[in-house]
């Protein structure tokens, strides 16, 4: 039996308080290579200040984010771009007055420059961008944006790539492709980590979820172990969040 492949983030009691509100309290995860990974969790228990952290938009107040072996706590979002993080962002913000091909070759111009970037014509027949390339970002639709987000983070080339809830309002055809894309993903080693409501949808695409509350971890494994635990059910309420 071959050893498990040694993480390629591992996140060490990570501490971020917001005043007097801590909002991650002593989290701790791991993510390895070619791995999807679910972060679980009601509304308020820091899925997002995780994703936030982990990406440089936030600074920790304590703990460890030790990426590639390198401790990466509080370096600047373009910084981690360059050594290989990216993100999506719930609400996607592109440049809305440019072309959505202008929007990716942005990307690709400032990206990671070490590593050979995708090709553009590739990008957008990947994820249902070719029709739409010359019109400008501002005329999307929310399914369309939300695909420009995630391309223009894939145009840099990560390594480790981090999802802040990509599937809300597609459609269950919508949540399939994208479903398969991802795995994709996934299956050329990259690392992949999806905050995310849709229990159905993160079923399908993950080989492990953490489920947070209130900044902590609670529990960590699969999600069909995961709600078979009495302390997960309490903390979702009976489930209210399942697909």
């Amino acid at each position: 039996m071959s050893p498990e492949p040694a993480p390629i983030l591992k996140v060490s009691t990570l501490v971020k308080r917001f005043g007097g509100f801590h909002a991650l309290d002593g989290l701790s995860f791991h993510v390895a290579s070619g791995e999807i990974l679910g972060l679980v969790g009601p509304n308020g228990s820091g899925k997002t200040t995780a994703i936030n952290v982990i990406s440089g938009l936030y600074a920790p107040d304590g703990g460890e984010v030790v990426f590639d072996g390198a401790s990466v706590g509080g370096v600047a979002s373009h910084k981690l771009v360059h050594r290989g993080i990216n993100r999506t962002f719930q609400v996607p913000k592109p440049f809305l007055s440019l072309t959505v091909r202008e929007n990716i070759q942005v990307a690709l111009a400032y990206g990671r420059a070490s590593v050979a970037p995708p090709a553009m014509e590739e990008l957008l027949d990947d994820f249902r961008l070719t029709e739409v390339a010359d019109r400008p970002a501002a005329d999307l639709n929310s399914a369309q944006q939300k695909m420009l987000d995630l391309t223009r983070a894939l145009a840099t080339r990560p390594r480790l790539l981090l999802l802040d809830e990509l599937a809300a309002g597609l459609n269950p055809a919508e949540l399939d492709w994208i479903a398969g894309r991802i795995k994709a993903l996934a299956a050329t080693g990259m690392a992949v980590i999806v905050v995310e409501h849709l229990m159905g949808f993160i079923e399908q695409i993950t080989d492990r979820v953490i489920v947070l509350n209130a900044g902590k971890e609670i529990f960590e494994g699969t999600l069909a172990t995961a709600v078979r635990e009495p302390q997960v059910i309490e903390v979702f309420l009976g489930g209210e969040h399942a697909a």
